[in-house]
């Protein structure tokens, strides 16, 4: 299918002779497309790069950001679907995933064109339902404890950090996200049959432990668990290379080594 217009399917990267597969990337919450133009350098030659933008933010900034998930998940479902044009893995981190996972059901749902393997980072199980755990950073907190949270997890670019103006409005954005993440509803006896990847790290107190485990009740298909160093959003140069640790771009889903 054709993409739809470029303010909402991003191709980062696109090789300059046969695409093998194209890895299309789904956004965290406060997050746009900008963290995954890094991921260009450690991708295989004949693999594209892509991300969707959500609605209200960089070339959809005069668009209505989504008032709950399930209008996000309908936009981006679309968005989807108009940038298949051949093979693809499906990413998703933190929020990401769930909506990442949420994408392939609907799209297996559907009997449209499903990707090779699905990969989620960082994020427990949706069937577990949205817990406390999952609301967080949470609406409550004030501008400063988003701020901070987003310093912290390297999501903010040196230009937004050199300006108030583009701070004040990364931390709406956020906002904007968290409302919507804290509307999400696990679908009864939703999972997806296509191959899953779930990455975690050593170090993130955001997910729980035994994320890994819970993503295989979820996968009917192959399903693997690698966990890397780091905290939810790994080390700066864990995250600058993750394609390097997506097993669908470079060998089959074999199970993850014991």
């Amino acid at each position: 299918m054709a993409a739809r217009q470029d303010t909402t399917v991003i191709r980062i990267k696109q090789p300059d002779h046969n695409t093998r597969r194209t890895l299309l990337c789904l956004g965290f919450c406060g997050g746009g497309t900008g963290p995954y133009h890094a991921w260009s350098e450690h991708v295989p030659e004949d693999v594209a790069l892509s991300a969707i933008c959500y609605p209200g933010r960089e070339g959809r900034f005069l668009e209505p950001c989504a008032s709950d998930w399930e209008e996000l998940a309908a936009d981006t479902t679309s968005a989807v679907l108009s940038a298949v044009d051949g093979p693809y893995v499906l990413f998703g981190h933190s929020m990401g995933g769930w909506m990442a996972f949420d994408v392939a059901s609907r799209i297996e749902s559907s009997g449209g064109p499903l990707p090779e393997a699905l990969v989620v980072s960082s994020c427990n199980a949706p069937d577990r339902g949205l817990t406390p755990r999952d609301m967080f950073p949470a609406r409550q907190d004030s501008d400063a404890q988003l701020l901070d949270w987003m310093l912290g997890n390297g999501l903010m670019p040196a230009h937004v950090l050199e300006d108030p103006d583009l701070q004040d409005m990364a931390v709406e954005l956020m906002r904007e996200d968290i409302r919507v993440r804290d509307t999400f509803g696990y679908r009864a006896g939703t999972a997806v049959s296509v191959p899953v990847q779930m990455l975690s790290a050593t170090d993130d107190d955001v997910i729980e432990k035994d994320a890994g485990d819970q993503w295989s009740r979820v996968a009917l298909g192959p399903y693997r668990h690698d966990v890397l160093p780091g905290g939810h959003f790994y080390t700066p140069d864990i995250w600058r290379q993750l394609p390097v640790h997506i097993t669908a771009l470079t060998a089959s889903m074999a199970p993850a080594p014991a």
